[in-house]
């Protein structure tokens, strides 16, 4: 796969960082307080938190750059929707027990993390398509 140049691309990604960043901060750092409201475990909580974070500087190393090699773009597409797809699991495997607003965060984020993996998917199928054109 070439390398994929998209402004938009990288908007979609830098707000994947951030939004990655402000819910691993939240799940991170005040996992003592949000544990009653979403009825899920700090232990379950704060190491998802962290890991967020690390995404997140990832995803923010990415996004500043002008051209992003496909592979990396086709990586974070099958992330995405591996995370998506795991988020909605935990809770059908009854691995957590998560009140309402607990299940609808992790729906919510189960859902736009699917949004950006299509985002990201329609970014490298319009590169695909220029670089067919242009061959």
């Amino acid at each position: 796969m070439t390398a994929v140049r998209s402004t938009f691309l990288r908007a979609v990604i830098a707000a994947d960082a951030a939004a990655c960043g402000a819910g691993g901060a939240g799940l991170a750092f005040a996992a003592p307080a949000l544990a009653g409201p979403l009825g899920l475990s700090p232990a379950f909580m704060q190491p998802v938190g962290l890991f967020l974070l690390g995404y997140a500087a990832l995803l923010g190393v990415m996004a500043a750059r002008p051209v992003l090699p496909g592979k990396a773009v086709w990586g974070l597409v099958a992330f995405n929707l591996l995370w998506a797809a795991e988020s909605v699991g935990v809770i059908v495997l009854g691995w957590v027990q998560p009140t309402t607003l607990g299940v609808a965060l992790i729906v919510g984020q189960a859902a736009a993390a699917a949004v950006v993996a299509h985002l990201q998917y329609l970014v490298l199928r319009r590169a695909r398509h220029a670089a067919l054109a242009a061959a």
